[in-house]
């Protein structure tokens, strides 16, 4: 896809439009057997193409019900030559049959990417920016987003949660086949599954949108704060424009680790979870997922601003002062030079998440104050409407800033987001925050 942070993610010569993903997982033995359709369409002529799916042993491979050749290539390529050449234009769907045990890239700052096995003996999948290739083949970058249908089976006494709408389940022999639909454009890192002895809740919002809440072992004490996702949503809904998904809901983990992240339409935490993060993950929703970035160097479209949804919540319902917070953490600041020293947009492969959510807070509560809240509140309806189930950079969102707000924020987007070095005082302390 030609991301420069990660090269080798995801693949051109096809856009990707859905996803057809069978497992059968068992938990005792930690096998994942997979049958995975990927539907595409050729953006040039193919001879061959590849498929990102890691640490997992691939058995067939059919190109539109064809054998094809295929070969894997580096840590997670799956080098794929048809039959029949692919002719542009045309759309073409791959099945892969494939299995092992799945594996993770480790731990970094939001915990593991990849195949985890949680403390009751189950297992998700969740990381970002990588997670989606070591459980099913996929164009793993979040340019190529696509629809997502799961069928998961797993003996009985387990259960399966992922992300959109439920679907009836079907038991048969001591295994039951858990079946969700994502029909909303999905990048590949927000798709999840979790296999555990769920606790689940289901419910409707206002609207119609379907919740189910989902608790592994030990963690029911969620529920209460769950119970105001549907405020959140309201409140976030007020803010940035209709609700963008047609299922919602959580999954909560029994993990000692403030892990989470914003699965679409269902995020997963942690245990230590508080309720600021369900907002900052309910944010993600709009600022994130219906909404893509195109390059992982636009991070701060997601994390800046769902970061700042804490700071909102906390300004309409505890009547917090944003400004006097604003100040007293520029003031308490210990280490200038490291923290000033991060940059908000094209970081730097690995720094991704370095300073988006501190440094993100403050840099988008000063933007706030330099445009004003009514075109502040303009432009976050307007770009979430404009870019929905799409892709969209950091510098497009500095265009439709300064057409919104009517300024030349040049200077400004300089000096909070792309400079390593601490804003001019105008900058710093714009609008409200000079007094």
């Amino acid at each position: 896809m030609g991301d420069p942070y990660y090269p080798t993610d995801g693949n051109g010569g096809y856009d990707a439009s859905g996803y057809e993903v069978s497992i059968s997982y068992d938990p005792k033995t930690k096998n994942l057997d997979g049958d995975t359709v990927v539907k595409a369409t050729a953006t040039e002529a193919l001879t061959t193409f590849n498929l990102d799916l890691a640490g997992l042993k691939v058995a067939a491979v059919e190109v539109d019900g064809q054998a094809a050749e295929f070969s894997s290539k580096g840590d997670h390529e799956l080098v794929i030559t048809p039959k029949t050449p692919i002719v542009k234009g045309a759309a073409f769907a791959t099945r892969v049959r494939y299995g092992g045990e799945p594996t993770s890239d480790g731990d970094d700052t939001l915990g593991p990417e990849g195949w985890k096995i949680s403390k009751s003996g189950g297992a998700f999948a969740a990381g970002q920016p990588h997670s989606a290739a070591h459980w099913f083949p996929v164009n793993d970058h979040p340019r190529d987003k696509a629809t997502f249908k799961l069928a998961a089976r797993v003996p009985d006494g387990w259960s399966v949660v992922s992300n959109g709408r439920e679907e009836p389940s079907v038991t048969a022999d001591g295994w039951t086949t858990f079946h969700w639909v994502e029909s909303n454009p999905m990048a590949s890192y927000l798709a999840t599954v979790g296999i555990d002895k769920w606790t689940f809740e289901r419910s409707t919002l206002p609207g119609g949108v379907p919740v189910v809440n989902a608790y592994a072992p030990g963690v029911e004490d969620k529920r209460a704060m769950q119970a105001r996702m549907p405020e959140v949503i309201e409140f976030l809904s007020a803010k940035l424009g209709p609700y963008p998904f047609s299922s919602a809901g959580g999954i909560y983990l029994y993990e000692n680790n403030s892990f989470a992240l914003e699965t679409q339409g269902r995020p997963i935490y942690a245990r230590r979870t508080e309720l600021g993060l369900v907002v900052h993950e309910y944010a993600h929703q709009w600022f994130g997922n219906s909404v893509s970035i195109k390059n992982w160097a636009d991070i701060c479209l997601n994390e800046c601003f769902a970061s700042y949804a804490e700071w909102l919540w906390d300004e309409a319902k505890d009547g917090a002062d944003l400004d006097e917070r604003y100040r007293t953490e520029i003031a308490d600041i210990d280490d200038a030079e490291r923290f000033w020293g991060r940059t908000l947009y094209d970081m730097g492969a690995g720094n991704e998440f370095g300073a988006v959510y501190d440094k993100g807070q403050l840099a988008v509560h000063a933007f706030r104050r330099q445009i004003g809240d009514p075109a502040f509140d303009r432009l976050l309806k307007e770009w979430v409407m404009k870019h929905k189930d799409g892709n969209a950079s950091w510098p497009e969102f500095e265009e439709m800033a300064i057409s919104v707000s009517g300024q030349d924020l040049r200077a400004f987007f300089d000096a909070w987001f792309r400079s390593d070095r601490i804003p001019a005082d105008d900058f710093l302390y714009p609008g409200s925050l000079r007094g």
